[in-house]
C-alpha cells in the first residue's frame, strides 16, 4: 500500500470547500488531453500540491486525471503537513560519555 493511501485510510473523509490535489505520476507518456488537464489544474511537477475549490467542474477535470493525482480535503492535508512537520522536528541531542565513571571520581 503506498502511503498516500495508507494515509487516505487513516483520515476521515469530510465534505471541504476546498480540494488539495497532488500530482503523483509523472506526466510524460500521458494523453495530450490529460497533460492538458493537469496544465489547467497548475500541477507541473510530480509531488507538488495545488488547492482548487470544490466545485463540479474540478471535481470533473480530477475524475478525468484520477489515475495521476491524489485528491485531499482541507482537514487530511492539514493532518498529513502536520505529521511531516513533527516527523522533522529538531530532537534533543544524544549525549555520549567516553570517559569511564570510574576515572572521573579518582581523579577528584
Amino acid at each position: 500500500m503506498s502511503a498516500f493511501n495508507k494515509f487516505k485510510a487513516s483520515v476521515p473523509i469530510a465534505w471541504s470547500p476546498n480540494l488539495y490535489v497532488t500530482l503523483v505520476r509523472g506526466i510524460p507518456g500521458t494523453r495530450r488531453l490529460h497533460r492538458r488537464t493537469l496544465e489547467a489544474l497548475r500541477l507541473r511537477k510530480c509531488n507538488r500540491t495545488v488547492m482548487r475549490w470544490n466545485t463540479p467542474t474540478v471535481r470533473g477535470m480530477l475524475q478525468q486525471v484520477k489515475r495521476l493525482i491524489v485528491v485531499e480535503t482541507e482537514e487530511m492535508y492539514k493532518a498529513r503537513k502536520e505529521n511531516e512537520a513533527n516527523h522533522r522536528a529538531l530532537r534533543p541531542p544524544i549525549v555520549v560519555s567516553h570517559f569511564p565513571a570510574s576515572a572521573t571520581d579518582s581523579s577528584k
